[in-house]
């Protein structure tokens, strides 16, 4: 079951949406001019092949492990007697809030039902997303509570930070999400921050967005917002959100999580469903026995997706840290966690699905060189392993706590370099350059002749953040880190911010909807 991206324009289905596409050139020249030479693509398409850790016999092992997880041990889903109706309807072995799985019959109903790849339409046909395949999608961090600003403060994130995060997320061309929560706006109420971020996201931007997933009332907000702006019908039978569902680890579902996935799920909405696992705490503390543990989460919520509605699209999510078995506190850019996602990468291929892993994942506090380390550690797993959609990409510190607007840009800066590795080698004849070797001939240099006049501007990934010129110009420009370089590109890049266009109707009624279901409930921040 597939829906490549190219085969749908919902711009000439709706002419509002249509309306909203326009100033795309202008904003692909922009994004040329803060993306380090880096064309805005709408997903990376993989030309390299992957990289395999694991052994059929490996692979096999793993497969065996989970199933008998799933038969033996069980999933709890806890808190929601519909869900474990579903799941007993379906086939399933349930007594209490336990639930076994025959052995093979998550395998099964995934393959039959679950799409291999879909599109997750945006609001500008252009930035419309391929999920799975041979396609990468890169999105920004997701989740933190606090922001490493650009003034240097450590601080609660607020609403101005997350439209502030979502501008540059739109402005960086290696970035093709949105991203959903790219940092916690606790200055507005819990009940009612969803409402600012879904607009924000629908209003700031026009790549595609995740919704909300703290309350079953909260997605179908999500689900009405985006009905405003790409037409009921149209959501009805496409998908234009994505959304994350965590398996509460080790072995167990919450009814806020399941509530949500129910939401999705009846709206053919996608689901990331993914284990968030600290190894050694939530799960055994080696690779292979995380890879099981993972594989057996993750089936059992893609397949209670299937159960609500056959065909709904769904992700099989994977997310392992390390850990400090001297202070409990997660770590990064180990090797460990790189055999998790390279493992799990590979049984998500022979299920047959889609796959969420990886990111610029770091425990530094400030972008400094730990952070860079361990993210590119994190980042190079990610590509070569082929994994379809990348969450926390650009813009993670302190293990996930802080949303930096300096690493942002840092990172996404190595999101270009690593979108032109995954291209592969030009091998066209202007890629193989018999000409040019042919005009220079021995004991000459390449700098002036005809080829290289042709492709100097393109010839080689050009960074927006690393110097790369003499010591005394970098004297004479002010002795800037890459830190603060970076800085320096995010207050330019804030300042030249242009909105996407969106129809004033559509952004009225955004508007009305978001101030009714605000008045309809009182403040609540707890």
């Amino acid at each position: 079951m597939t829906d490549p991206v190219e085969d749908k324009n919902p711009g000439d289905e709706d002419g509002r949406r249509g309306r909203a596409a326009r100033g795309g050139g202008r904003e692909a020249r922009r994004a040329l001019r803060t993306g380090g030479g880096i064309k805005q693509r709408r997903f990376i398409e993989r030309k390299i092949p992957v990289f395999e850790i694991l052994s059929e016999e490996g692979l096999e092992i793993i497969e065996n492990n989970a199933e008998t997880i799933l038969e033996e041990v069980g999933i709890e889903f806890r808190d929601d007697p519909e869900a474990l109706s579903i799941l007993k309807e379906g086939g399933c072995d349930v007594k209490g809030q336990r639930v076994r799985f025959p052995r093979g019959f998550c395998r099964k109903t995934i393959q039959e039902n679950a799409p291999s790849t879909f599109t997750q339409h945006a609001r500008n046909p252009e930035r419309s997303v391929q999920i799975g395949g041979k396609a990468t999608v890169f999105a920004p961090v997701y989740g933190p509570p606090f922001v490493h600003d650009l003034d240097g403060e450590r601080r609660y994130a607020t609403i101005e930070d997350f439209r502030n995060l979502v501008k540059l997320a739109y402005m960086s061309p290696a970035l093709h999400h949105s991203g959903g929560t790219v940092c916690e706006p606790v200055d507005v109420p819990v009940n009612k921050r969803h409402l600012d971020m879904i607009y924000t996201h629908l209003r700031y931007s026009d790549k595609p967005f995740m919704g909300s997933v703290t309350a079953p009332e909260r997605a179908e907000d999500s689900i009405s917002l985006a009905k405003i702006v790409f037409g009921e019908e149209f959501v009805d039978n496409n998908t234009v959100m994505i959304s994350l569902i965590n398996a509460n680890s080790p072995m167990t579902f919450d009814d806020t999580m399941l509530g949500a996935l129910k939401v999705y799920a009846r709206n053919n909405q996608a689901c990331i469903v993914t284990p968030f696992i600290l190894s050694g705490a939530m799960a055994p503390c080696t690779p292979a026995g995380v890879m099981a543990q993972t594989l057996a989460e993750s089936m059992a919520g893609m397949t209670f997706a299937q159960l609500v509605k056959p065909g709904a699209p769904v992700v099989f999510g994977s997310f392992a840290s390390s850990m400090s078995m001297q202070s409990g506190a997660p770590t990064f850019g180990t090797p460990e966690p790189a055999m998790v996602l390279y493992g799990m990468a590979a049984l998500a291929r022979r299920l047959g699905v889609p796959f969420r892993s990886g990111g610029g994942l770091c425990g530094s506090k400030i972008p400094d060189a730990q952070a860079a380390y361990e993210s590119a550690a994190t980042l190079q797993p990610t590509v070569l392993g082929g994994v379809n959609f990348v969450l926390h990409a650009a813009g993670w510190l302190e293990g996930g706590l802080v949303s930096s607007f300096e690493k942002l840009l840092m990172d996404a800066d190595q999101l270009g370099m690593l979108q032109v590795l995954a291209e592969g080698p030009d091998m066209s004849e202007n890629g193989q350059a018999m000409d040019a070797i042919r005009e220079v001939g021995p004991g000459q240099h390449f700098l002036g002749c005809a080829h290289t006049q042709a492709n100097f501007e393109t010839a080689f990934y050009r960074s927006n953040i690393a110097d790369n010129n003499s010591y005394e110009q970098w004297l004479s420009e002010g002795s800037l880190d890459a830190r603060q370089r970076a800085n320096k590109l995010a207050r330019k890049m804030l300042a030249e911010y242009e909105a996407p266009a969106l129809d004033p109707a559509v952004d009225e009624a955004l508007q009305d909807f978001i101030a009714k279901k605000k008045e309809s409930m009182p403040d609540a921040f707890s």
